[in-house]
């Protein structure tokens, strides 16, 4: 498969390191003007036969399969449509989209093209997120849910400093919430559905969510879903149920091992050994993509929708706006 890839920044650049082994070959690469040395470096490392400064340019001339999108949050919506209404279709780095109406209108845009719309987001296409699900309902009934992705950010002391990243910009749909507590909501919908009641306390500093705490209301049991890039913890995952519990140490965007441990003290451990965190979902999206199964790309969609619903509702509750909000 070719994938044609928008971006030069840090995610586009983990992604271009693995494509081949996963079955892709990049076709292009596009950067803004100013990053084009960094482009045609990219492209000379890992044997990408075109370079762009021009999105829809590289639209129209280049052959792909599909377009990857690791560009930030605040863009995706207008670069994803930009290539799906030129009959591409896109494979675009989490979030979806800035908000739940532009994530709707890109699904409903794949759709009417029957062209592929994926989300790429770790958590979902782990094998160890598989065994969770087969060993969910071993718990007993659930009561109580912890998730906790925090890492101290590297720009978090220039933002200190009064400069403004995209990840800390809330012009850009940045925040704690968009970056890694997402990983943690895909995990949480993933598993249980989506909830009744969402809540969201975040610490805020210049407008953005540098940490804060979600709160996720199912019947039956609560969901607390805790990310900072403020400062840093340990990764903690926990399911806990009447019979037992299940744990996980590794953050979401990882999901690794699994631990069952069982109410009269027996203990299983659970753990397929995988490379890179990237390379299931590139993976499944080729073999999906080169066999024409939209069914799975659309199942796949609605849960990102579902997770879209919750990121807006939590925004909403914590008063967090960003410029797509104020779009008509």
């Amino acid at each position: 498969m070719k994938l044609a890839i928008a971006g030069t920044g840090m995610i586009a650049c983990e992604a271009l390191s693995g494509l081949r082994a996963w079955g892709w070959g990049p076709a292009a690469i596009c950067s803004t003007p100013r990053s084009a040395a960094k482009a045609r470096a990219l492209a000379e490392r890992y044997g990408c036969p075109a370079v762009y400064t021009d999105y829809p340019a590289m639209l129209r001339e280049t052959e792909a399969d599909a377009i990857y999108l690791g560009v930030p949050n605040a863009l995706h919506f207008a670069m994803a449509s930009q290539a799906l209404e030129a009959g591409r279709s896109v494979i675009v780095e989490k979030p979806l989209a800035s908000n739940l109406r532009e994530a709707q209108a890109l699904a409903a845009l794949a759709r009417e093209k029957e062209l592929f719309l994926y989300e790429a987001i770790t958590t979902v296409y782990q094998p160890d997120y598989a065994a969770l699900r087969e060993n969910l309902h071993r718990v007993g009934t659930v009561k109580l849910v912890t998730c906790n992705f925090s890492q101290y950010s590297s720009r978090y002391d220039a933002f200190q400093r009064g400069e403004t990243a995209p990840v800390f910009d809330p012009a850009q749909a940045g925040g704690a919430l968009m970056d890694l507590n997402l990983y943690n909501i895909h995990w949480l919908l993933g598993l249980f559905g989506p909830p009744e009641r969402v809540e969201y306390h975040a610490n805020m500093d210049r407008g953005v969510d540098t940490s804060g705490a979600a709160l996720l209301g199912y019947p039956g049991f609560q969901a607390v879903s805790l990310a900072a890039k403020d400062c840093g913890a340990p990764a903690r995952y926990a399911i806990q149920g009447t019979k037992g519990c299940l744990l996980q140490d590794t953050p979401a965007n990882l999901c690794g091992a699994v631990t069952l441990r069982l109410n009269g003290g027996t203990e299983e451990r659970f753990h397929t050994p995988t490379g890179h965190r990237m390379e299931m979902e590139f993976r499944i999206f080729a073999q999906k993509i080169a066999a024409r199964d939209l069914a799975h790309c659309y199942g796949a969609l609605e849960n990102s929708l579902a997770v879209c619903r919750v990121l807006t509702q939590a925004r909403q509750y914590a008063g967090i706006r960003f410029p797509a909000d104020a779009a008509k």
